[in-house]
This record gives structure tokens, C-alpha cells and sequence, in this order.
């Protein structure tokens, strides 16, 4: 059973209005039904129970170190937290009305295991340094995951490209065909900025990796707190050098939902040139039975819906990101209730980007494609313009020149003129050698350069992928050791 269908207030979100709150002490009333209905957190931010449980059995260590804590104090609310952590996980615990959020089902739960020791989990501590704590955690672990799926989202896309061999396809500019390229070439390119999403991911996650646990509510303590210990307790590169920022810093927030909006324009293009390549008017590509649907009133339809729905979810995920940057644009320093506002975005990026990118690596894996297909729009006449013009070039004529010339040549086939091998053949400037150039198959050849479209700078680009994948895991594995 979910933790959201333990009981009512998991559910909807409704408390009744004499419902006891961390900070009642303060008020000779109790909250209205409306202001805690509003205010709610846990139906979302329960997702972070493993890392409250962590961040609360660091604190917990550190105020015994520095003596806040006697060590019999410390091993009940020890035992208690990991009790809490065996009913999260068997889907056990029983949320009360009182729980407005993670944070405080679970202090509230350790008070009633371990008693008055219980009552001590939170000295020196804020919530506001709690959910920093737990959302940096949180990010650390899930923004590895992701970047662990498009890893093998890359290696997907490399299997694919050498199973393809030396089979090519238009490339195009516009949505127009432009110049034959291999399938392989093609594969690898969306591999190419996949790797750079990978990279992002690394790069947020070792910057956020800093703890903010010990900063308060915003100005630290006067008891004498260890944030140092505490922060290599938790696997963080270092603790917070100013409490302030601490608490209201969600640059990091910003920087996961943003790395995971462009993730989701990636898998956009692929889903565009997918939803393409498997219609009938191109042809290109079959999909698996298990990776497609069908229609509800037309028997003869598959479709794409995988592709489809990566490119409208990214949408979606600008939309998190806009809404998360305009929450915190306005805000002043210090946590702000605002604030409560960065989680839903965030894990529902990092929901759908994990879910795309398996539907989509699936997909990818289990297509077939017409190479026919393929070969034939590519081997269109036409397709040759270009290695025409740079035959003249090498041939002493400027690129300008030689542009006008081929396209006069284009103009004339286009119109009717006839074939144009047999217009470059009867031209002196270009001849015999130059018309060969045109038959199915040659054009691809021609791409030589570095990291260009045949198969020489193909065959030396797998070298560079394979690395680049390899490079990738390497890192990967060391942001383990991070917590």
C-alpha cells in the first residue's frame, strides 16, 4: 500500500483545526482547517524519508559529539529513526493528523519510540536547514539515477549505430533534404547530446554538494554545533559558509529543473524525428509492438505514442522550470514559505525525464529500420550538389563560382531539363569523373573530414563515443561515494 493511502490527511491534505503543530506554543488557538489544508507538504515531500531519516541521524551524532546528547540519548533516537525507516519501508507507518509534513511525522514518531530523548532530535536545528539538508540529498541521489538512464540511453543509441553498418539516409536542413549521412552518424549524434545532459547532471550535483545542516532557521546556534562533522557524516563535499545562504540558496533546484527541461528538448527531437521516420510518407523506421499502440476505431493504425508524448511532456518541463524561477526571483533572503513551491516541480521533472528516457531507450533498442527506404531519398540526384561544387573547388574555381554553376546544373535537372549526371557530364568544367559523383551510394563516401557523416570519420567517432561513455561511468561511480 503507498504511504499516501494510510489514512485521510495523507490523501487529501484536510487537518482538523485543533490539530497540534511544532509551533503551537506560541499561539492561544489552533489552526484553521483551510490554512492547514494549504500549507500541506506531506502528499509530496514524503518522497524524502529516506533523506530526513539520514540528515536526523547525523544531527543526532553530531549533539552527542559536542555533548548535547548523552550516548544512551543517542542510541534510543538512533533506534527509533531506524525503527521509523523499517515502517516507511514496508509502507507501515501510520501518519496522524498532526503531520504536516515529513519532517515532523517523523520527529513525532521518534518522540513516541524513544521517549523524552525523542524530544531532543530537533536542538539546534530548523526546518529550514532540515529540508535544505534533505532536498540536496535527495537531488544527489535522483540526478545520479537519471544521468545512470541516459548512459544507457547513449549505449542504446551506439548499438544501434553499428548495427546499422554503412547504411545512410538524407540528412537534412529545413525539414529539406541536404546531403547523405549514415545512420550510424545520425544515432550518434543524439548520443553526442546526451553526453552533454550527463555532464550537467555531474556538474549540479557536485556543486550542490555542500550541507546546509546547522545553519538554523538562518543564523546558526549559540550551542555548540559540529556542521563540519555533520556534513562528512552525510557524504557532502563540505558544510555551508554562510547560514543566510544556506537556508534560502535553491540554485541548485533551479539548475536540476533546467538540466532536465533541456534533457526533455533532447528527447523532443528524438520523438520529432521518430513520429517522422515510422509514417508512412517516410518510412524510414518500424517500431516493436511493445514500444507502440493502436488506435481504438482504426484497425490499420501504430503509433508512436512514446515519441509523441517526449515531445509533448517537454513542455511540461519548461513550464517547472519557469514556475520554480519565477517563485524565487521575488524572494528575500532567508527561507520563505515560498519555498515549498521547489519540490513539485523538481520531482515531477525528475519523474517524467526518468520515465522518457526508459520508454525511449526501449523504443530505440527495438526498432528496425528500412534501410531501402533510406538509401533511396538519399541517393535523389540532387543530393550531389554539394560534392559538385567542391569537385570545381578542387579544381582551381572559387566556391562562389562553382555554387553558381552547380545550381544552374540543379535548376535545369529540376525543370525538366534532364538527368543531371548527364548535364555534368556534358559539361567541360565538371566532365565524366565529376558526373560519377552522382550515382547511389558515392556521396556518403565524400564525408571525410573530422567528425563528419562517412564511414572513416565514423569509424574514428566510435573510438570518441565509446570513451565518452566510458569517461561518463567513471565519474558516475565517484559520485557514489558522495552519500
Amino acid at each position: 500500500m503507498d504511504l499516501d493511502d494510510k489514512n485521510e490527511f495523507a490523501r487529501d491534505g484536510e487537518l482538523p483545526a485543533q490539530a497540534k503543530t511544532l509551533w503551537h506554543g506560541r499561539f492561544t488557538g489552533g489552526p484553521s482547517e483551510s490554512l492547514l489544508a494549504y500549507t500541506v507538504s506531506l502528499p509530496y515531500d514524503q518522497r524524502m524519508w529516506r533523506d530526513d531519516i539520514a540528515g536526523s541521524k547525523a544531527h543526532v551524532r553530531g549533539l552527542e559529539r559536542v555533548g548535547l546528547l548523552t550516548a544512551e540519548e543517542r542510541d534510543s533516537v538512533l533506534t527509533a529513526l531506524d525503527q521509523v525507516a523499517e515502517e516507511m519501508d514496508s509502507s507501515s507507518f501510520v501518519f496522524v493528523d498532526s503531520d504536516e509534513d515529513i519532517h515532523t511525522a517523523i520527529e513525532r514518531r521518534v518522540t513516541e519510540l524513544a521517549g523524552p530523548a525523542g524530544g531532543k532530535l530537533h536542538t539546534a536545528r530548523s526546518r529550514n536547514d532540515q529540508v535544505a539538508t534533505d532536498l540536496r540529498l535527495w537531488c544527489k541521489r535522483e540526478l545520479r539515477d537519471v544521468a545512470i538512464r541516459l548512459v544507457e540511453m547513449q549505449e542504446a543509441l551506439l548499438e544501434q549505430a553499428l548495427e546499422a553498418g554503412d547504411a545512410y539516409l538524407p540528412g537534412y536542413t529545413h525539414l529539406q533534404r541536404a546531403q547523405p549521412v549514415l545512420l550510424s552518424h545520425h544515432l550518434m549524434a543524439h548520443g553526442w547530446a546526451l553526453g552533454r545532459d550527463v555532464s550537467r547532471l555531474i556538474d549540479t550535483v557536485r556543486r550542490l554538494d555542500v550541507s546546509p545542516l546547522g545553519a538554523g532557521a538562518l543564523a546558526g546556534s549559540s550551542l555548540p554545533i559540529d556542521p563540519v562533522g555533520n556534513a562528512t557524516d552525510l557524504g557532502f563535499a563540505k558544510a555551508f559558509d554562510n547560514s543566510l545562504d544556506a537556508v534560502s540558496d535553491r540554485d541548485f533546484v533551479a539548475e536540476a529543473v533546467f538540466d532536465l527541461a533541456l534533457i526533455g528538448i533532447h528527447l523532443s527531437r528524438i520523438g520529432e524525428e521518430w513520429v517522422l521516420w515510422t509514417s508512412g510518407e517516410f518510412g524510414f523506421a518500424r517500431l516493436d509492438d511493445g514500444y507502440a499502440t493502436g488506435s481504438s476505431m482504426l484497425p490499420q493504425k501504430k503509433n508512436p505514442d512514446i515519441a509523441e508524448l517526449a515531445r509533448g511532456k517537454s513542455g511540461r518541463l519548461i513550464g517547472n522550470l519557469t514556475g520554480l524561477l519565477a517563485t524565487l526571483k521575488g524572494l528575500p533572503m532567508a527561507y520563505n514559505r515560498d519555498l515549498q513551491e521547489d519540490k513539485e516541480p523538481l520531482f515531477d521533472s525528475v519523474e517524467q525525464v526518468t520515465l522518457a528516457v526508459a520508454a525511449l531507450t526501449g523504443m530505440i533498442a527495438t526498432a528496425t529500420f528500412n534501410v531501402e527506404a533510406m538509401q533511396a531519398a538519399a541517393d535523389e540526384e540532387t543530393m550531389a550538389a554539394t560534392d559538385l561544387a567542391e569537385y570545381l573547388v578542387r579544381h582551381g574555381m572559387p566556391f562562389r563560382d562553382a555554387h553558381a554553376v552547380v545550381g544552374a546544373h540543379v535548376q535545369t535537372c529540376l525543370a525538366g531539363g534532364g538527368a543531371l549526371a548527364d548535364l555534368v557530364a556534358a559539361d567541360a568544367r565538371l566532365g565524366p569523373d565529376a558526373a560519377a559523383l552522382v550515382q547511389p551510394g558515392v556521396g556518403v563516401q565524400m564525408r571525410t573530414s573530422r567528425g563528419a557523416a562517412g564511414p572513416d570519420a565514423r569509424d574514428e567517432q566510435v573510438e570518441s563515443y565509446r570513451a565518452m561513455l566510458s569517461d561518463e561511468m567513471h565519474v558516475i561511480r565517484d559520485l557514489a561515494s558522495f552519500g
